[in-house]
């Protein structure tokens, strides 16, 4: 559809009546209203059809009919403003008003060469990449693959007539009558998608790829383990080293769903590198830690309204059951002195900044924290999107309960934990600074490079196998030199004694509570 957008951008007279919309909204009174509509928005529109005010009888061609009743689909309400333009609301997360970012919908009953500007108007965050040229995806029946607007159709700007909330417009032309045109925040990756995918590998009879059911969501949607080793890795008395990784806790992350797929393609292929680092480790997947919010099109929340990734600390069985599971299984690996549990990962996506990067933790011993910045600076070497300069390690307050705060405090100091964060837009390769869209291959890419990276990591190699070890901490000396720097934060030391964190790691009955 990169197509459609050319022909507006051609057309003449769609960027400029855009512009004169934008200039119009600018002198209005800055006096929103009090009322704020988005927070009476329950649900999903339903083939919902956009007329004139006063119309009454059968929709005419060209009365655009949106829905947002499917998997992962999020539009809450639609205003007529014009035959040309239409106010777009985003639906709030279910019990959660607080974010509304995700948006996924459809679109039909269009006529050929109809121009229109929608305006999302009910964004609850106020940065955004669609100040740096991110711009909304768009398919539509026939053609099937995902593409980006043209940044230059895309607006981001304060609104006055929307309480001063931050809109984001973008102009767009409908050249074929009887195709379906679908719109989307980022490349929709869905619970259904997942399960198909999964359904395939298992297909495959691959005896290192191990599929079970860790537990069930609110909504009894599955929450899926996957296990990729040499079956030799599992046989009773084995010592094992774990990498465990997991991906959306923030259903609207779409991007780290691809990422973590580029992982599995990688370790379960014929690759001479997976095969070495399957016959040296076992890695341990949850690939979808929430598949209600998921299913439900919500952008950071569960079914009930909870940020899983705040609740680490004292997941409840009956609130967060995913989070619950995987926190009981890594608990269990913990305590099992045959398993060491040497890293993980937890995907997300970012809305603000470019490039892939990570968040590690603070550790008060250098050589700690120096030892913990090696996986980082070798994925910066491996992946030309990856910025170990825009990588830092913190212990923000507001982060506590997330999975990497929580894990790298109860863990021993030979397990490293990372939140591992890919942009939603694009990356910017080193030297330049122009600016390079992600594409859905593209961010399994980054995936394959992450899994390629431990092979670095281990310096294992195909040829002649070696005692699995980690690269010693003479490497730091020869990393000062790198390229790349990373930023340090201020903070307190977690307890570091073995006997200190088995304590910790305790399961204790959770409350009932929410």
């Amino acid at each position: 559809m990169v197509t459609s957008g050319q022909r507006l951008a051609e057309g003449g007279g769609g960027n400029e009546g855009m512009k004169t919309n934008m200039a119009e909204r600018s002198k209005t009174a800055e006096t929103g209203s009090d009322i704020g509509i988005d927070e009476i928005i329950t649900g999903n529109l339903n083939k919902c059809t956009a007329v004139p005010p006063g119309y009454f009888g059968q929709p005419k061609k060209g009365h655009l009919i949106f829905d947002a009743c499917f998997e992962s689909g999020n539009l809450g309400r639609v205003d007529y403003i014009t035959e040309f333009e239409y106010d777009l609301f985003i639906r709030p997360d279910t019990c959660n008003p607080r974010f509304r970012v995700w948006f996924n919908f459809t679109v039909e009953n269009v006529k050929e060469s109809q121009r229109v500007i929608f305006n999302i108007v009910n964004f609850s965050k106020t940065k955004s990449l669609y100040r740096d040229g991110m711009a909304p995806m768009v398919k539509s029946t026939s053609r099937p693959k995902w593409q980006r607007l043209p940044p230059k159709n895309v607006y981001y700007y304060r609104c006055p007539d929307h309480r001063k909330n931050y809109v984001m417009s973008f102009a767009f032309c409908f050249d074929r009558e009887d195709d379906i045109y679908q719109f989307a925040y980022c490349y929709p990756y869905t619970y259904t998608r997942l399960q198909h995918y999964l359904d395939n590998l298992q297909q495959r009879g691959m005896d290192y790829y191990c599929r079970e059911l860790l537990g069930l969501s609110v909504q009894q949607r599955q929450l899926d383990l996957l296990t990729i080793t040499n079956p030799v890795n599992l046989r009773p008395g084995t010592e094992q080293k774990v990498v465990f990784i997991t991906a959306r806790v923030h259903p609207g992350e779409t991007p780290s769903s691809f990422v973590c797929q580029g992982i599995i393609d990688f370790l379960v292929s014929p690759h001479p590198i997976a095969k070495v680092l399957r016959d040296h480790l076992v890695f341990k997947i949850a690939p979808m830690l929430n598949p209600d919010g998921v299913y439900l099109g919500n952008y950071r929340c569960s079914l009930m309204g909870f940020d899983l990734n705040r609740h680490w600390a004292d997941p409840s069985p009956w609130a967060h059951p995913t989070l619950h599971g995987v926190k009981q299984l890594i608990v269990q690996m913990y305590n099992n002195p045959k398993v060491t549990l040497e890293f993980y990962i937890d995907i997300h996506a970012h809305s603000t900044m470019m490039n892939g990067f990570m968040y590690g933790n603070i550790f008060e011993d250098e050589e700690r924290f120096q030892r913990q910045a090696i996986f980082p600076k070798l994925l910066c070497q491996n992946a030309e999107d990856f910025s170990f300069s825009s990588t830092s390690f913190n212990r923000d307050a507001v982060k506590a309960g997330t999975g990497r705060r929580f894990l790298g405090g109860l863990l021993d100091d030979t397990s490293y934990c990372y939140t591992l964060e890919v942009s939603f837009y694009s990356y910017i390769v080193g030297g330049t600074t122009s600016t390079v869209p992600y594409t859905e291959e593209t961010y399994m890419k980054l995936g394959r490079n992450v899994a390629r990276t431990f092979l670095d990591y281990y310096r294992l190699n195909s040829i002649t196998e070696r005692p699995l070890a980690p690269i010693s901490s003479t490497w730091k000396e020869k990393a000062s030199s790198n390229r790349c720097s990373y930023h340090r934060a201020q903070g307190n030391n977690q307890p570091s004694t073995k006997t200190e964190k088995r304590t910790q790691a305790t399961l204790k009955e959770p409350t009932q509570s929410s």
